[in-house]
C-alpha cells in the first residue's frame, strides 16, 4: 500500500467521513484517486491538506462552489484570476454586511423584549412597539 492512503485513513486524518470524500470527488473538489487492483481508492497524502483547506474555507463562509473556484484558481495560477485575496475581500464585505444586518435584528429584538412585547398583533398596533412593521402599500406587504 505504498501508493497512497485508503479512504478511511484520509477521512480520519482530515476529520471527515468517507461519504464526504466521494461527494467532494463528484463535485470536482478532489481529484479521482488511483485504485488498487481490488478497487480500493488510494489517495495521495496531499488530499488531507486539501480537505482541511475545504473545511476551513467553509467555516469562513465560502460555499462549496466558491471553494471549488478557489482550488481551481490555486491549481492554475497565474492564468485564472481572481485568487484567494480578491475572493476573501469580497467574502469579508458580505460577512460584515450580514453582521451589520444581524446587529440591527439583535437591537430590535432586545428593544422588543425590553418593551415587554408579548403579542405580535397587539405590538404592531402600538406606537411604542420597536418592531419595524411595513406600512400599508409597501412592496414587502405581499404574502410570501
Amino acid at each position: 500500500m505504498s501508493g497512497g492512503l485508503r479512504s478511511s485513513q484520509v477521512a480520519a486524518a482530515a476529520g471527515v467521513n468517507r461519504q464526504t470524500l466521494r461527494y467532494y470527488e463528484r463535485r470536482g473538489l478532489l481529484a479521482e484517486p488511483d485504485r488498487t487492483l481490488g478497487g480500493h481508492r488510494l489517495y495521495p497524502a496531499s488530499t488531507i491538506t486539501v480537505l482541511r483547506v475545504i473545511k476551513a474555507a467553509q467555516r469562513l463562509g465560502f460555499r462549496l462552489d466558491e471553494v471549488a473556484e478557489l482550488l481551481h484558481t490555486g491549481r492554475h495560477r497565474p492564468a485564472v484570476p481572481p485568487g484567494l485575496r480578491a475572493r476573501a475581500e469580497a467574502k469579508l464585505v458580505e460577512v460584515e454586511r450580514r453582521i451589520a444586518d444581524l446587529s440591527v435584528v439583535a437591537a430590535t429584538l432586545r428593544a422588543a423584549v425590553e418593551a415587554g412585547c408579548d403579542d405580535l398583533v397587539a405590538c404592531a398596533g402600538s406606537s411604542c412597539c420597536p418592531i419595524p412593521f411595513p406600512s400599508t402599500g409597501d412592496a414587502d406587504d405581499e404574502p410570501r
